[in-house]
């Protein structure tokens, strides 16, 4: 079975990819700047850092596939470093990288980043794969729970189509099983809904009364969302709804 080096393997998603790799039976090396834990192999683990550059080519040294979901400060330089390792060290294995919906059409920082991102992949001259996929359920929860300390809670009026980590983590396991197929369909959670049905579930979910306040800004980042560029209805492939992740996760308003 291949075996994976997984960045970003300590994140939201990065569990989420390491438990489904390892359940289908490949080989995960979790590459982080933190120290290996006691209670995991030296053979799962690569201590590196991607934006200082070190450590990089023990860590891809030996791998079939990279699955790049490391994200943060500097993704840009981050991801240059990770692809330079790659084509002086490793043996051209496949390249994944996890990308968002709407990054061609919204121009918030963040989005541009990750498109950069995606020519770097694209352009690495190794056998790669780009996915894309909407908001996670995680991202809009803190959007909410980042408000606890208003008497209000205040919602953007553009609509989301949230994806659970662990139906993301499925896909990927399963693009890593397969050749490299370039830029392949972008995936959606398995409902389009509004930001403010949204916030009134997670309000039902943390047993709380806010008054509930929609709010606009002007600009391109708001128009893009409200275009629904940040949106895939046709390829809605998640399964696991917003109010289930709700019911399965302790979320708090304190």
């Amino acid at each position: 079975m291949s075996t994976v080096l997984l960045t970003g393997g300590t994140g939201t998603l990065g569990r989420a990819v390491d438990a489904q790799l390892t359940t289908n039976g490949f080989d995960v090396r979790t590459l982080s700047r933190r120290p290996r834990p006691d209670d995991v192999s030296a053979t799962r683990w690569a201590t590196a850092d991607l934006r200082r550059n070190t450590g990089l080519e023990e860590a891809v040294t030996g791998v079939d596939v990279v699955v790049h979901c490391a994200t943060g400060r500097d993704d840009v330089a981050a991801s240059r470093n990770l692809i330079n390792a790659i084509r002086a060290y490793g043996d051209t294995p496949h390249l994944v990288y996890i990308s968002i919906v709407g990054v061609d059409d919204i121009p918030l920082f963040y989005y541009r980043a990750k498109r950069d991102v995606e020519d770097l992949v694209a352009s690495a001259e190794l056998p790669w794969t780009i996915l894309r996929a909407t908001q996670f359920h995680d991202l809009v929860v803190r959007l909410f729970a980042s408000q606890r300390g208003l008497p209000l809670l205040l919602a953007p009026e553009f609509s989301f189509q949230p994806i659970d980590v662990r139906d993301v983590a499925e896909r990927i396991t399963e693009i890593v099983g397969q050749p490299a197929a370039g830029r392949v369909p972008d995936i959606g959670g398995p409902e389009v809904r509004t930001a403010s049905d949204l916030a009134r579930a997670y309000l039902d979910a943390v047993k709380l009364r806010r008054k509930l306040v929609g709010f606009s800004l002007p600009g391109k980042t708001f128009a893009g969302y409200r275009a629904g560029h940040n949106l895939i209805p046709e390829n809605a492939v998640g399964t696991i709804t917003y109010e289930q992740f709700l019911a399965e996760t302790s979320v708090r308003h304190s």
